[in-house]
């Protein structure tokens, strides 16, 4: 089975695997009017980046959830490592069926991750999300904007990615989560920057980056890695962003 994009990706040492980066993931959380006492869901949370730095930065309480299992083993020894392994709680779960009560969370943050599933797999997430959430609680989501509706941009990144993805235009993500019940929705666009190497250097460092393309040249690593490289840069202008904060 060939590897899906986001796993190589962390494989070769990116840690920040969000559309619009540390730009649009610092705008979620600044709409997110986070404190201490907040009970936070992350829902795909990987290797555990954001939860992490949440609760370094709050000291609030965070329930993160993964369908991979390697991914959350490496998030436990990263918030280990982070010294906030009491604080942030890693599970295997699957998205459209939480582990937890209702009205659970005042903030559930899901990034890079409503695009990789089909139309009723995106409404099955939102409806989760809303039901965990208490009454007036935010969702933080993030992920991959079309700027057209356009088919053949969405077969070129599947094939590239190794994953079938269904990214929606701005008003189209809009529309589907206030179809779920959200309201109030505040929304961020603008440019890809997962792939391109000044949002690369901007997320992840120059020496993070320099790693990054030093691992890519590796043989096993090149085609696959430079395929999703040109692909991104091809589609750039037909491809971004978008963050959006909702409230239940």
């Amino acid at each position: 089975m060939a590897e899906a994009g986001h796993t190589l990706l962390a494989r070769l040492g990116k840690k920040r695997l969000r559309p619009g980066g540390k730009i649009a993931t610092n705008w979620l959380l600044k709409k997110g009017n986070i404190s201490k006492d907040c009970q936070i869901l992350e829902v795909a949370c990987n290797m555990g980046t954001t939860s992490i730095e949440l609760a370094k930065t709050y000291g609030c309480q965070i329930q993160a959830v993964d369908l991979d299992k390697k991914a959350l083993e490496q998030a436990g020894v990263n918030a280990k490592a982070a010294g906030v392994s009491d604080l942030v709680m890693f599970k295997q779960a699957n998205a459209m069926k939480l582990p937890f009560p209702d009205e659970s969370f005042d903030v559930v943050i899901n990034e890079a991750m409503l695009t990789m599933q089909s139309e009723k797999g995106k409404q099955k997430c939102l409806q989760e999300y809303y039901r965990v959430l208490k009454p007036n609680g935010l969702l933080l989501t993030h992920d991959v904007m079309l700027r057209e509706n356009d088919e053949e941009v969405r077969a070129r990144l599947s094939k590239a990615i190794h994953v079938n993805v269904a990214p929606l235009t701005k008003e189209n993500w809009k529309s589907l989560v206030k179809e779920q019940g959200f309201s109030a929705i505040e929304s961020l666009s603008g440019e890809m920057t997962l792939m391109s190497p000044k949002g690369m250097i901007y997320d992840e460092g120059l020496f993070g980056t320099l790693k990054i393309f030093k691992n890519a040249l590796k043989a096993k690593n090149r085609s696959h890695f430079f395929t999703m490289f040109q692909t991104f840069r091809e589609q750039k202008d037909r491809l971004g962003f978008i963050a959006m904060a909702a409230k239940k």
